[in-house]
């Protein structure tokens, strides 16, 4: 941790970052090291040991040039980071993008592109700029009839109540709050450039997108009827298709027989074969065919050492009962 944060703004980097990166490269079988030459310069190296993938790869890139490739798109944000970040991102998915850092450098380019007939599909604005903010230069481009085919997203760091009745008041179609993690900037993009106007929401979101999302196959190994109940319910009305076993012998059967299932829900206590032991085997096996099922552990006591001890097992993730919606949806998002 660093102690005091202000010495980051005054005098730059710290090497937390550093430290941190070295512990990871640690926890993934590797290891960090630095080789460096006064006045010539220092490179940073590290080693960590992957799986390999099993089966065809799923490029995000590839999906993405098939949706996005050649779109035209503004990036405007006073932050020079932001933009940056921003613009790399959607050149990597095959658009063309330019960058303003305000609303007269963003008007000037939009008055530019129209002329040379080359006028922006997507408009991406920062709510919150010094002086004219995103609103008011949304307003400002949808007042100007050269500008109203362009489609606008709204990005902000701190949202405020009514920014989404605003937003629809301006004919802004899509609204997220930052940090925009790169799965939902794509999937809204892909959604208001996409023709089927119907099917879309007036104002998509990092809620709307997460309601669209896949359904998945869970399995919840859980001998408690109420908890099976709860966790069912919950899972079903997001959507999701569940399996249910009592114990981890009937995990592994219904893994076998009715598998593959993107997530279980594995109750580390359970009669005859417990979740540890479920666990074991089945990455046991894995170890043989490639595959790796997500493990959610679940324990009813929320003690210190818990969470490491279903990690060491060789679980992805741990929640504690009693476990609250959001939760259980964030990890298994996750």
């Amino acid at each position: 941790s660093q102690a005091d944060v202000s010495t980051t703004r005054e005098f730059g980097g710290t090497g937390l970052g550093l430290a941190i990166s070295s512990q990871l490269a640690e926890r993934m079988g590797g290891r960090m090291w630095v080789e460096s030459e006064v006045g010539v310069g220092t490179t940073f190296h590290f080693i960590v040991r992957l799986g390999v993938q099993a089966g065809p790869i799923d490029s995000v890139r590839d999906r993405a040039n098939a949706e996005l490739a050649g779109v035209s798109a503004l990036v405007v944000d006073d932050n020079d980071t932001n933009r940056r970040i921003l613009v790399d991102t959607l050149e990597n998915w095959g658009l063309r993008a330019t960058a303003a850092d305000g609303a007269d450098a963003a008007l000037a380019r939009l008055t530019a592109a129209q002329e040379l007939g080359t006028p922006f599909r997507v408009v991406l604005l920062d709510g919150r700029m010094p002086g004219v903010d995103g609103f008011e230069l949304a307003a400002r481009i949808m007042d100007d009839r050269r500008f109203r085919d362009a489609t606008l997203m709204m990005l902000t760091s701190a949202g405020a109540p009514g920014d989404g009745a605003r937003c629809r008041e301006l004919g802004i179609s899509s609204y997220l709050t930052k940090p925009v993690p790169q799965t939902d900037l794509w999937d809204a993009l892909c959604t208001i450039l996409s023709g089927e106007e119907q099917a879309r929401p007036d104002l998509v979101t990092q809620h709307t997108l997460r309601e669209a999302r896949r359904s998945l196959k869970v399995l919840v190994a859980e001998d408690n009827p109420v908890n099976v109940r709860l966790a069912t319910r919950l899972l079903e009305k997001r959507g999701h298709g569940i399996s249910v076993a009592s114990n981890g012998q009937e995990a592994l059967d219904l893994i076998a027989s009715d598998g593959p299932f993107d997530v279980v829900l594995m109750d580390v206590q359970m009669p005859l074969m417990d979740g540890f032991e479920a666990t074991a085997a089945i990455r046991e096996t894995e170890s043989a065919n490639g595959e790796s099922l997500r493990i959610i552990g679940v324990t009813a006591h929320a003690m210190q050492g818990d969470k490491q001890r279903c990690l060491e097992a060789g679980m992805d993730g741990y929640l504690s009962k009693p476990f609250v919606a959001k939760d259980l949806f964030a990890l298994i998002e996750q």
